[in-house]
């Protein structure tokens, strides 16, 4: 199913049994199986990425694509950037909320949850089973481990290892964060 002034463009593959909603732009992805894709997405477009120069700042080419993998549900007025040396990639059975961003060449892993407004920048390593509340910020080059929770709201700017609990800004282990703001 595809809803009314969406525009599928070049170099787009869709698998099976997938809904897209209104007003969503595609390109450059392969959708897999079962996907639903909801109202005003944009995916595929080219990263945020510039090689910085006194008198001009030139675009870094974005050759790579975006991989949504199956049984995923990407929500209202998400963005997804195409990789530029590699891909973009949301594992399986993974969920998006509404206005989440998602940067060129990042990868989030199978059965993650993403809530509102989250924006994680390029390059960055999401591991499998993550969950990460509302209107967090992960920065870019970062590796987020298996099995994390990231409270709503928390600046993630350093690597978080396996089976952590962070919250804050900076983020840091959830039990440290409460202990400190009693």
């Amino acid at each position: 199913m595809i809803g009314h002034n969406t525009i599928i463009e070049k170099n787009v593959k869709i698998g099976n049994n997938c809904k897209i909603g209104s007003n969503t732009v595609i390109r450059n992805s392969f959708i897999k199986d079962n996907v639903s894709i909801l109202d005003n997405c944009v995916i595929g477009k080219k990263g945020f990425g510039f090689f910085p120069k006194n008198s001009k700042n030139l675009r870094y080419p974005h050759i790579g694509i975006v991989i949504i993998n199956e049984n995923c549900e990407i929500g209202c007025g998400a963005t997804i950037d195409r990789g530029s040396m590699s891909n973009t990639e949301i594992g399986k059975n993974t969920f998006l909320d509404n206005q989440v961003h998602i940067a060129h060449n990042v990868k989030i892993g199978e059965n993650t949850i993403i809530a509102g407004q989250v924006g994680i920048a390029g390059s960055s390593m999401i591991g499998k089973n993550v969950r990460i509340g509302g209107q967090a910020g992960i920065s870019g080059h970062l590796k987020i481990g298996d099995n994390v929770d990231i409270a709503g709201g928390s600046g993630v700017i350093k690597d978080i290892p396996n089976n952590t609990k962070v919250m804050g800004y900076p983020a840091k282990n959830i039990r440290e964060f409460l202990r400190e703001n009693k």
